[in-house]
């Protein structure tokens, strides 16, 4: 699990449906990342970093 992408998503105070919808990507996939299932790719972290206020590049 990313506890630090969840940190910040709940800093912000979202779901991971509002994160998943400001991102432009499905909410599977957000909540996929999040638990770590999956890597993001270089277009939905920059998203999300975008959404949530982070430098992207920290998904890698």
């Amino acid at each position: 699990m990313r506890t630090w992408l969840k940190t910040y998503r709940e800093i912000a105070q979202l779901t991971h449906e509002q994160v998943a919808c400001a991102a432009r990507i499905s909410r599977s996939y957000y909540t996929n990342i999040e638990n770590g299932n999956k890597t993001p790719s270089v277009l939905a972290a920059k998203s999300i970093a975008e959404v949530l206020n982070f430098s992207w590049s920290k998904f890698f």
